[in-house]
Parts: structure tokens; sequence; C-alpha cells
């Protein structure tokens, strides 16, 4: 198992991360179809499509890497969805190193988190994106204490994140269009926070 990465590993990580959205895009957009515009897939999948076009320019250090594709993604029309993925990925920038161990990567992980928790006040429990991506942060990071692989890592912070999105189902919206639908939105999971199991799962597939 890799104890480090480089931008071959997370180029890989990033494009496996887009196969998944790209497979489930129209699954995205029927969740979002329950409180939202119903298009949250389709706006997804066009983040992911430039994203695999910045992609196709030579790897850079991954620094560089996480910023072209964050600052590619935050122009993609839609809503929030572009703004808060995109500065996911310019926030994971900074703590970035050419060789990447999984302390680096919780830190990484960590500082993406931050950022997007300066453009939105949902925190956990309110049905959104925060959901998936706050356990999916802190499990890389115990993971990393635990001396565990980025291998191990990313496998503990996919699981996370698929056990987040799926806790939505019994959560009320208190964001977003779908807050107008009050209880209504309870029993189907956040297109959000689904989105960002789907990225962590990819990942962690991509990382092999």
């Amino acid at each position: 198992m890799p104890q480090t990465i480089g931008s071959t590993e997370l180029t890989q990580m990033l494009r496996t991360a887009a196969a998944r959205i790209r497979q489930n895009h129209e699954m995205l957009s029927r969740l979002d179809s329950f409180g939202g515009d119903g298009d949250h897939g389709t706006t997804m999948l066009r983040a992911m499509t430039i994203l695999e076009k910045t992609l196709e320019k030579p790897a850079g250090d991954p620094k560089t890497l996480l910023t072209d594709i964050g600052w590619a993604v935050m122009g993609v029309d839609g809503g929030a969805t572009g703004p808060l993925f995109g500065t996911f990925f310019t926030g994971m920038a900074d703590p970035a190193a050419e060789a990447i161990d999984a302390g680096i990567l919780a830190a990484m992980f960590e500082a993406g988190l931050l950022a997007v928790q300066g453009l939105t006040k949902a925190r956990p429990g309110d049905k959104t994106m925060i959901d998936a991506l706050v356990p999916a942060v802190e499990a890389v990071r115990a993971a990393a204490e635990a001396g565990d692989s980025i291998t191990q890592a990313l496998d503990k912070a996919a699981l996370a994140a698929e056990q987040g999105a799926d806790a939505t189902k019994n959560m009320k919206a208190t964001f977003g269009r779908a807050k107008n639908i009050g209880e209504k939105s309870i029993g189907n999971p956040d297109p959000g926070a689904t989105s960002v199991s789907l990225i962590f799962r990819g990942f962690s597939e991509g990382v092999r």
C-alpha cells in the first residue's frame, strides 16, 4: 500500500472521482428533484467534465494541480455547487506537498473543509454536503494519527462519507430550496452529501 502519493496518484484519484459522478449524475438529479431544481447531477457532471479537461494538461505539482482544478470548477454555472466544490479543491492546495503522506493528506482535506465552511453556515445535521464531508475528513485525520496508509485512510473516509450521506435521509433540510418543503424533505438523502460520498469513494478507488 502506498505510504506517499504525488501528482500522478492524485490525478488518478480525481479522474476516478469524476467517473463516479459521471456514472451517477442522473441519480443525483433525481435526489435533487425532491426539494431543489433537479439539476444537481447535471451541474456536477459539468463540474467533473471541466475537472477532466483540466487534468489533460501536463501535471504540475499537487498544489498547482489542485489550484487549477479548483478555479476551473468554481466557474461552473448552477447555483452554489461550483463555488463550494471548487473552493474545497483550492483549499486543499494550501498544505499540499510534492510527496503526500497520510498526515499531509489529512491536513489538505481539513483545509478544504475549512475553506468550504467559510462559504456556508451549514453545519452537520443541516442536510447538506457538510454531513458527508465532515465525517470523511475526520476519518482521514483519525487514520493518519493511527498510522494507517493513505489507501486505508481513504477507504475509511469513503465509508464515513457514505454513512454521513445516508444519514441525511432522516434530516429536515434547512438550507437551499429544499428547506421550503420542510418535513417533506425527510426520506431522501441530500444530493450534495451524496456527491461528496461518490467523490471520496472515487478517491479511494483511484489511489489503488
